[in-house]
């Protein structure tokens, strides 16, 4: 089976009139070229070229619509780097596309592809994709509104993959379709706000899935269709949904962020390079999927000679970068990409 796979990239257009070329680092013993291989991510191409390998959207010199909504490189292409006028840029070599000073002229075009060959990813999709479908953050309101599981068929505590459930508070309209189970997991707080304890939300601890089989009156049966744990009667249910980020692209806030972690994923107190970190900042502080953000690590007091003397901090230390692949209203989650110490609760988050 084969289908039309609309693949173009528009350069024309400054990536950010503001950046200066020399901001650009490339690598040492830069490659001229580079074919394109399967389990490529444009993070990885990136990285071939660039120090900051995050950036790659400024060499190709994308504009921010193109940001929002890329148009992707596949296995097989070459990429070229164009230092033809005084600035790096990327550029995709086609065939007869060639001209006399050694340009290339893209325009749009339609390829046939098999249904296999995907256009190449941001990120690595297996990163984070058990993070994409489960539900991980819900606020005081939506626990308290979400439909429950009420009981079980033989009337234990206890339900099973492979058997019904009733729940209620699920509407009409969402009476059919599949649905995730949850509990409430551990607090999050903004340790920010003058008392420390203002409440973020909760994460939400991901049990397994389910199929609405019925409504009768205001009880619904489910068939419980897998388990990762135990559950039980009182779990709140959740519409299953997918979020795709991999057609994100890399991109820096354009807003002054200061921010924390407040958690890793999993409880742990310490991350590293390719944990899952919760920062205290949302949809409603301005982070948006695709944002790359800088963690530093809180300054050290200075020893005193003196218990009377003011204290004082050692400077804030660069200490790696995060992609944030979730975002909620107050809380996002973010993939650490690289962490030169490990990553500690009350870390700074901040613009790269």
């Amino acid at each position: 089976m084969r289908k039309s796979i609309i693949s173009l990239v528009l350069l024309g257009s400054v990536f950010a009139a503001h950046a200066r070329a020399d901001e650009l680092k490339l690598r040492e013993n830069v490659p001229d070229q580079y074919v394109v291989v399967k389990g490529d991510t444009l993070w990885d191409i990136s990285g071939r070229f660039l120090k900051q390998p995050w950036r790659w959207p400024e060499i190709w010199r994308l504009n921010k619509d193109e940001i929002k909504n890329p148009h992707w490189i596949y296995p097989g292409d070459v990429i070229m780097l164009d230092l033809s006028d005084g600035s790096p840029r990327l550029r995709l070599k086609r065939k007869g596309e060639n001209i006399g000073n050694g340009m290339l002229k893209l325009k749009p075009q339609v390829r046939v592809e098999e249904l296999y060959q995907f256009a190449v990813p941001t990120i690595a999709p297996s990163v984070i994709e058990p993070y994409l479908s489960q539900p991980l953050v819900v606020s005081e309101s939506q626990l308290q509104a979400a439909p429950r599981i009420a009981q079980t068929e033989d009337g234990r505590v206890i339900v099973a993959e492979g058997e019904n459930a009733y729940a209620v508070g699920i509407k009409d309209e969402e009476s059919t379709g599949h649905w995730q189970i949850f509990r409430k997991g551990r607090p999050l707080y903004n340790p920010d706000s003058k008392d420390g304890k203002e409440l973020l939300g909760y994460e939400a601890i991901y049990l397994g899935d389910a199929r609405a089989l019925k409504k009768d009156d205001k009880v619904t049966t489910l068939r419980i269709t897998s388990t990762k744990q135990e559950v039980l009667i009182n779990d709140r249910l959740v519409p299953a949904t997918r979020q795709d980020v991999f057609n994100y692209v890399p991109h820096a806030p354009d807003f002054d962020l200061k921010g924390r972690v407040i958690a890793n994923y999993g409880g742990v107190s310490i991350g590293g390079q390719y944990s899952i970190m919760i920062i205290n900042k949302g949809l409603q502080d301005g982070l948006e999927i695709g944002h790359v953000v800088a963690l530093y690590k809180q300054g050290r007091p200075i020893v005193k000679e003196n218990p009377r003397d003011e204290t004082i901090y050692t400077p804030s230390e660069r200490n790696g970068l995060a992609f944030v692949f979730r975002v909620f209203d107050r809380v996002s989650y973010a993939l650490v990409t690289n962490a030169d110490r490990p990553i500690e609760l009350n870390d700074e988050v901040r613009q790269p």
